[in-house]
């Protein structure tokens, strides 16, 4: 596949949103139970006064903006990533961790008071986990000292802004008068805003990433009805609705007709990181020559090699797919 060809601009693509320190603890002594609330259906019970055996500890770094990052630098694309940190062990470990994926980390932001974001994953048995995560800096990107004229790019991929409204019409003002494409892979806090106040942004957006049970939020359908969420959604982006579905694969609708991406299998070992995964190559992959079929095997593919790791960026390809990665993935014309 042919690059394709790129403007006179800085980095080919500029990453926006949250940096954490993630603390992965894996262990198969946790309790876990039935439950049709959860989005795995399952809970984990941690019985309280006693001590649980850890399988497995790892410190990585993670966060929508810096994963996605990692993936548009590994891919062999110009990336920045702009992010806030705290001036701490942590905020050294995310700018490291951007310099050592090719990311140019010269845009974070290092805040004075408040502490670098931390992700506690705790990880099942199976690979399924749940989060306790502590925002601090992330949740604080100051839009007025963000060098956009330092910043210019082709793309722009949006991540979790903690719902802050102001710095995201800031974002997509930017993007707008710039003429930049613009993926966007929303966060819960954003998803909250509602369809009706997000419309205009979404229709600014060229491909627009979700899972399936935030899809269901902002189109207000329960997740059961994907074809309800896909009619009320689909029209929206310019380029590409994506609708990841964890071990169910994936889906993606451009122009009226909707693709499907099977899961490859393999054993899980963290889901932690997936979304950022798929979502990324997808959109790398569409950087390149813009065809649906091909941007979801790479996002499947490059799934794939972070859930069979530990850390959200450890199992990132370390290149563009090859055709033989890619032929792992299924896809298949739904409509």
């Amino acid at each position: 596949m042919k690059q394709a060809s790129r403007r006179n601009t800085a980095f080919d693509i500029v990453t926006i949103g949250a940096a954490t320190r993630d603390v992965f603890v894996k262990s198969s002594h946790f309790e876990k139970m039935r439950s049709s609330s959860a989005p795995d259906g399952w809970e984990a019970c941690l019985p309280l006064g006693a001590k649980i055996p850890v399988d497995e500890l790892a410190f990585e770094t993670g966060g929508g903006a810096t994963n996605a990052a990692a993936t548009f630098g590994r891919f062999g694309f110009r990336t920045a990533c702009v992010a806030r940190v705290g001036r701490d062990a942590g905020g050294e470990a995310v700018r490291l961790a951007l310099n050592d994926n090719d990311v140019s980390s010269h845009f974070l932001q290092f805040d004075p008071k408040e502490r670098t974001a931390y992700s506690f994953i705790l990880v099942a048995g199976s690979g399924s986990r749940a989060i306790l995560v502590a925002r601090g800096a992330s949740k604080h990107i100051d839009a007025k000292a963000i060098p956009w004229t330092k910043l210019s790019s082709d793309w722009m991929y949006l991540t979790s802004l903690g719902g802050d409204e102001k710095l995201l019409r800031a974002i997509l003002a930017e993007a707008k008068k710039s003429q930049r494409h613009l993926a966007w892979n929303p966060g819960n806090a954003e998803i909250e805003l509602g369809i009706r106040k997000l419309t205009p942004f979404l229709m600014q957006t060229d491909i627009l990433i979700m899972n399936r049970e935030e899809a269901a939020c902002l189109a207000d359908v329960s997740p059961k009805h994907l074809d309800a969420i896909i009619a009320k959604l689909g029209s929206l982006p310019r380029m590409a609705l994506v609708i990841t579905d964890g071990k169910d694969g994936a889906y993606a609708t451009s122009r009226g007709i909707t693709w499907f991406a099977a899961a490859i299998k393999g054993k899980a070992v963290n889901t932690t990181g997936a979304g950022d995964a798929f979502g990324s190559a997808f959109t790398a992959s569409m950087m390149r020559d813009s065809d649906i079929v091909h941007a979801l095997k790479a996002g499947s593919a490059n799934a794939f090699g972070v859930i069979s790791q530990m850390g959200a960026k450890v199992g990132i390809l370390k290149h563009f797919p090859t055709p033989s990665e890619l032929s792992k993935a299924r896809v298949k014309e739904l409509t």
